[in-house]
């Protein structure tokens, strides 16, 4: 599981104008299993999104497709972690802890 950090490096005026693409990007990558939550973060400087998957370098490359990040306008930090303890909703998504 992957924690997907932003971080707005441009105002707010120039990510406004964006947002309709990015909402599509994100869209696409709930329909296809990949985003399971995301929001902005408080106070509103970029944003988070909890993303599953077995591979970093695919989350990466996913990563690059956001238009925030082929226009420049956010950075993102990936955090990857070993979800062992979910919420009911989530089961499908249990990490093991390597043997």
């Amino acid at each position: 599981m992957f924690v997907l950090e932003l971080t707005y490096t441009v105002p707010l005026d120039r990510i406004d104008a964006c947002l309709p693409d990015h909402v599509g990007w994100l869209n696409r990558h709930y329909a296809d299993g990949t985003f399971l939550a995301s929001g902005r973060k408080v106070p509103r400087d970029g944003g988070i999104i909890l993303a599953a998957g077995e591979d970093r370098a695919a989350i990466e490359a996913v990563v690059r497709t956001d238009p925030f990040s082929v226009e420049g306008l956010a950075t993102y930090r990936v955090t990857e972690f070993l979800a062992t303890v979910v919420a009911p909703v989530l089961e499908s998504h249990r990490q093991k802890l390597p043997d």
